[in-house]
């Protein structure tokens, strides 16, 4: 008999999620000879229930310790017109190996599955843990990400890329033809999300688009600029050019900060570009389908925040 229950995360068990997701992360990284933890404390990891709980209220699936009523991990989840996402899972440290990984993920899988649409997320190739666990379960690995940060200079990047006269902020006129961009460009759709990061209600998002001069748009890409939390994504571009300039646009924006980022190992232009402005990589991550997909058609920018591949 399992010594633990599955149930729908509580607003009481905010802080303890948060407090879960950076003990395990951070547990993972030294078991692994990281030299630093990866994040700072809950207060920064609680930014995920900020963001997913504003977006799907009642989208946690938590472990419960049937004898101590603690959790023993948790994992979100959310669901779109074209798929359903797979969010940041953890396990605390004290509970590896018992199986509660693959409890929460057929929890989601069956929801996927009553919804009969495609499971999508961006794994850790370094964890084979995680990437052994998520293929065991029908996901295939579609493309290859780097892992890069950039520290910005106070006084900005100084540089110029073609086409950045093209770029300007997203407003909520742009939804549809954002949801019909990245339908071509990676086989997915999220209304809601395009919404929630225009209208930047919590006030740490922000969305470039490029238009092309016949009026058409390129690409987009997000960015949550929490003053604990600094990454990129998601976004799409149609070429390499619209994704350099809604880059190099969006790192501008961060002047003394250290944006995070994930491009496609096969964008070598973009990933030259960044390695130019001074990316360092710091891993690697897989977009994994479990069900049908189209290739991808451009350049996809992905994040963990919310998940999505």
């Amino acid at each position: 008999m399992s010594d633990y229950r599955l149930r729908t995360m509580a607003e009481g068990d905010r802080t303890e999620v948060a407090e879960l997701i950076c003990i395990s992360m951070n547990a993972w990284c030294y078991l692994h000879g990281m030299p630093a933890g990866m994040f700072s404390g809950p207060g920064q990891t609680d930014v995920f229930n900020q963001v997913y709980e504003t977006l799907d209220p009642g989208h946690c699936v938590v472990a419960e310790s049937a004898d101590t009523g603690r959790l023993m991990g948790s994992c979100f989840y959310r669901a779109r017109e074209t798929h359903v996402s797979l969010g940041i899972m953890n396990v605390h440290p004290n509970h590896f190996g018992k199986g509660v990984a693959t409890d929460l993920l057929e929890y989601i899988v069956d929801f996927q599955e009553r919804r009969e649409v495609p499971l999508r997320l961006v794994s850790s190739a370094m964890n084979l843990d995680s990437f052994s666990l998520y293929s065991k379960a029908g996901f295939v690995p579609r493309l290859l990400y780097q892992d890069l940060v950039l520290d910005v200079p106070e006084t900005g990047l100084g540089v110029q890329v073609e086409g950045a006269e093209c770029v300007r902020d997203a407003t909520p006129d742009d939804v549809e033809a954002l949801a019909e961009l990245e339908l071509d460009v990676s086989g997915i759709s999220r209304r809601k999300d395009y919404r929630y990061f225009i209208e930047n209600e919590q006030g740490f998002w922000h969305v470039s688009v490029y238009e092309n001069a016949q009026g058409r748009l390129d690409g987009y890409l997000a960015s949550i600029g929490h003053p604990l939390f600094l990454e990129f994504g998601p976004g799409v571009a149609r070429d390499e050019k619209a994704g350099a300039a809604l880059l190099v646009t969006e790192l501008d924006r961060y002047r003394g900060r250290t944006p995070f980022f994930l491009l496609p190992v096969e964008c070598s232009e973009l990933v030259r570009l960044a390695y130019r402005l001074g990316g360092r990589n710091t891993e690697l991550h897989v977009a994994q389908v479990r069900g049908d997909s189209q290739p991808f058609r451009g350049v996809s920018f992905p994040t963990f925040m919310p998940e999505t591949g």
